[in-house]
């Protein structure tokens, strides 16, 4: 009789616990699916964050500048340490941030001289030379600006984007990215970019070797209004290499302008003026 009564007991026993962990199992199985539906499909997760990063890109871009065709005027002065400033003055006309051409307005010696660009492709017109010359984006134009820094401010597409963080500057916050060159015809490797969050504005760059070394920094500043909204209109480019180079462009006299498409050929390049 006793050994039934324990036998009875130890089944209530073993019942009792197979029912508390059913319980627990059923409580938990809704929260545990919650927070997969919260969490997602990585892949799909991952897909939400590159177009966020694309979207970034792509309104700093029209902040910085138009999507239609303009025409803007760039003053570039270049300081070392002991030295006078040197002076560039360029004339910029654009259409859809894939095609350009840049005149040199001075120095005088330098005048008549044409960079036109085409997707990625930027050739040069020298009045003494019969034809023109092909260009990388990367070549020094002048202090610390690249033929690309002028000729070509389009991130969206030469550059692959990834949301690294935010960051908290002052009272804004700010998206911090990453942008992977598309190929090796880009103006820079790797840029690392400061986007304010609330207005896309751009904030900082920097700009980066193929073994990731830091070249050079820029600051965006002065946004004033040109062409219905604020952009910057000074551009502070600081060599990382040589302490005490920067080189400063100014942007002013923007318009737009309806720029026909034959503006942008290597045969129209001699009668530009």
């Amino acid at each position: 009789m006793e050994s039934m009564t324990i036998r009875h007991s130890g089944v209530k026993t073993a019942l009792l616990l197979l029912l508390l962990t059913f319980s627990a199992w059923t409580a938990a199985a809704p929260l545990a699916m919650a927070t997969q539906e919260e969490a997602g499909n990585p892949a799909d997760n991952q897909a939400d964050n590159e177009a966020l990063a694309r979207m970034i890109v792509k309104n700093a871009d029209e902040v910085r500048f138009p999507a239609d065709g303009f025409q803007v005027d760039v003053t570039i002065t270049t300081t070392e340490k002991g030295g006078q400033p040197d002076v560039h003055k360029y004339r910029v006309l654009s259409k859809g941030n894939t095609n350009s051409v840049v005149m040199v307005t001075e120095p005088a010696s330098e005048r008549g001289q044409i960079m036109l660009m085409k997707d990625r492709n930027l050739w040069i017109f020298m009045p003494e030379v019969s034809q023109p010359i092909r260009l990388a984006l990367s070549q020094r134009l002048t202090g610390q600006v690249a033929n690309g820094d002028l000729a070509r401010a389009n991130f969206a597409d030469d550059y692959n984007p990834k949301l690294l963080r935010t960051e908290q500057i002052g009272d804004d916050d700010f998206y911090v990215l990453e942008l992977t060159g598309v190929d090796r015809g880009v103006t820079y490797q790797r840029v690392l970019y400061w986007v304010r969050k609330k207005d896309s504005w751009p904030y900082r760059a920097e700009f980066y070797s193929l073994s990731r070394r830091l070249l050079k920094s820029c600051k965006y500043e002065n946004f004033q209004t040109m062409e219905g909204r604020k952009r910057p209109t000074r551009l502070v480019m600081e060599d990382a290499l040589r302490g005490g180079e920067q080189s400063v462009l100014e942007y002013n006299s923007m318009k737009l302008r309806d720029l026909p498409d034959k503006i942008f050929t290597k045969d129209y390049l001699k009668k530009l003026d």
